[in-house]
């Protein structure tokens, strides 16, 4: 009993090693995340698919102060 924690502990570690030893390779730390990488929609489109809340709210101040 207690094992499960110690081996986490150590996969964080050996990742950490790993991948923060200054090279990292990103692609071969999404595909053993398995992270889906469905880029489809690019910036400005998804701009222009916005566009249309944008001009209906606007950029004015929140109640809460902030902008955006």
């Amino acid at each position: 009993m207690g094992r499960g924690r110690a081996k986490a502990k150590q996969v964080k570690v050996a990742r950490q090693l790993k991948y923060n030893s200054g090279n990292t390779d990103l692609d071969r730390l999404k595909s053993e995340l398995g992270v889906n990488d469905s880029g489809d929609d690019s910036y400005d489109e998804l701009a222009e698919k916005y566009a249309d809340f944008a001009e209906d709210y606007g950029t004015e101040d929140r109640k809460d102060g902030t902008s955006g």
